[in-house]
């Protein structure tokens, strides 16, 4: 079924001619590949639909129009801002694709510690608004050239930074929402016409409709605008770096200290993170460079950031005797940082942390000590601007075994998952063989501390079928190797028997 030219110039008469195309070689240029999906739904081959057009609204009155007209002509819709994964592309061969890209202005609020949100704000742009004011966000495992919008009112949104700031729902204020009937509701104090400071009321306390824990990925209408929390910086006004990329590094003041801690076992690890939880500690704590796997960990690290190092040097550095010592020492191990507001503030807490790992027989590591390393890892974690690296190892990754839950069932099992998904490395080629645990994420999902979420990367090839089918092989084996721990099953287990029947 085709879109007909009256309904094309239905919409057209919306938003402008410049602001709507249904260009053959514009429409394919809006599918995915869903096997590099990066959310949690399982590696699966095809291609998600061409939509019948794509339209670039710019107002909420223009959305609200284009909604309204959707549901005149039975005509299905989604609404995406930076198109990080698939959950941003129509599913259905006949609608519509909104690309909220002109709706991309935000207003901050410093004195209510506030900002106020349209769709297509990314969250590198606010921060660096923010910190001209003392301000900062909660930037989620996602990055920082995704959505603030987008990832607080539709997806997930915990990351580094939520045990000092919160996750994603912690931080949604009011909102504007475009219902999927094309009404508009106001949420909490903006629907009371009392501003947009919060989220619950004195007007309609719907945040668990919008939103709830996970999100709704977009099902529900679409938000034009949102109130975010913001939370103090205690830095410069910009962070000012070094360096050629990919090795930047910030030059920040001495109150921002990164570490890697390591621990002998996974039993001092959970009661580490239990007593970060209950300190109030850190600025930010997330497990992130194993992410490329145990094995090869030091030696990705090394690559990264050496601009003449490129990945044909991972045999050579993975044979160097002090990076193999390190590698091994840094086994168990998370990436953490503290920002102390006063000098007597950052004494304090690094002195806590070291009293933290006597009490777990925990160590820093040597090899992250190095100042650069040190100032690598705070551009890294407090911008999360690498995110490109998630797909560096084999051009796409997919997470498994991922838990949200509290950390001494979760990290109880971690060997055993770790050696399922090394035999599983060494027995197929479809998956990059990097030494079973690949394991990264947040030390909480919740502000202030609480479960943990993590996932253990699986990098394989999108473009090649036995590597999606063998892929898929492996994370089926994974849930039933969880469902038989009493484990119950993880988020790709739970969205993979959400989609359509083709694999949409």
């Amino acid at each position: 079924m085709k879109l007909t030219n009256e309904i094309y110039q239905a919409f057209a008469a919306i938003v402008g001619n410049q602001n709507i195309t249904r260009d053959p070689a514009m429409l394919e240029s809006y599918r995915a590949i869903p096997a590099q999906s990066s959310d949690h739904r399982g590696p699966y081959e095809g291609w998600t639909p061409a939509p019948q057009a794509v339209i670039l609204p710019g107002t909420t009155e223009e959305v609200q129009c284009i909604v309204r007209l959707c549901n005149e002509y039975g005509i299905q819709f989604k609404a995406s801002t930076t198109f990080w994964s698939v959950m941003g592309y129509i599913a259905s061969d006949y609608a519509i694709q909104l690309d909220m890209r002109r709706m991309r202005k935000f207003e901050i609020d410093s004195q209510n510690m506030t900002a106020i949100v349209e769709p297509y704000v990314i969250g590198g742009a606010l921060q660096a608004e923010a910190m001209k004011v003392g301000l900062t966000l909660n930037i989620p495992g996602v990055g920082c050239s995704s959505s603030v919008l987008a990832s607080t009112a539709g997806w997930v949104g915990f990351g580094p930074t939520s045990i000092s700031m919160g996750c994603a729902s912690e931080n949604l204020l009011a909102a504007e929402w475009v219902l999927p009937n094309g009404e508009i509701l106001r949420t909490g104090s903006l629907g009371a016409g009392a501003g947009w400071a919060c989220g619950e009321g004195p007007g309609p306390s719907t945040r668990s409709i919008l939103r709830g824990k996970q999100g709704t990925a977009g099902s529900f209408g679409i938000c034009t605008r949102m109130a975010v929390r913001l939370h103090p910086w205690p830095g410069p006004t910009f962070i000012p770096t070094r360096g050629l990329a990919p090795a930047y590094k910030a030059d920040l003041p001495d109150n921002f200290k990164a570490y890697t801690l390591c621990f002998p076992t996974w039993e001092a690890y959970a009661n580490a993170l239990t007593l970060f939880h209950e300190n109030d500690l850190l600025f930010l704590g997330h497990r992130q460079f194993n992410m490329f796997g145990r094995d090869i960990k030091t030696a990705m690290i090394k690559i990264l950031n050496d601009p003449n190092l490129q990945l044909a040097d991972i045999p050579a550095l993975c044979a160097d005797p002090y990076l193999q010592e390190q590698n091994n020492q840094m086994k168990i191990d998370i990436q953490v940082i503290i920002a102390g507001m006063t000098p007597r503030d950052t004494a304090f807490k690094d002195k806590a942390v070291d009293k933290i790992l006597e009490m777990t027989g925990g160590w820093k590591s040597e090899l992250m000590l190095d100042k650069d390393l040190t100032d690598w890892v705070l551009l890294y974690l407090i911008r999360m601007g690498h995110k490109n690296l998630n797909f560096v190892m084999c051009g796409a990754y997919e997470g498994n075994y991922g838990l949200s839950s509290n950390v001494f069932v979760s990290s109880s099992v971690m060997e055993e998952a770790s050696e399922l998904k090394k035999q599983w490395e060494q027995k197929s080629t479809a998956i990059a063989a990097v030494g079973g645990d690949s394991d990264m994420g947040s030390i909480c999902t919740i502000g202030g501390g609480g479960p943990t979420g993590w996932e253990f990367f699986t990098h394989f090839d999108a473009y090649d079928k036995s590597s999606i089918q063998g892929t898929a092989d492996f994370f089926n084996a994974t849930q039933e190797w969880m469902t038989a721990k009493g484990l119950g099953v993880d988020m790709g287990k739970w969205n993979q028997s959400a989609r359509r029947p083709d694999g949409f």
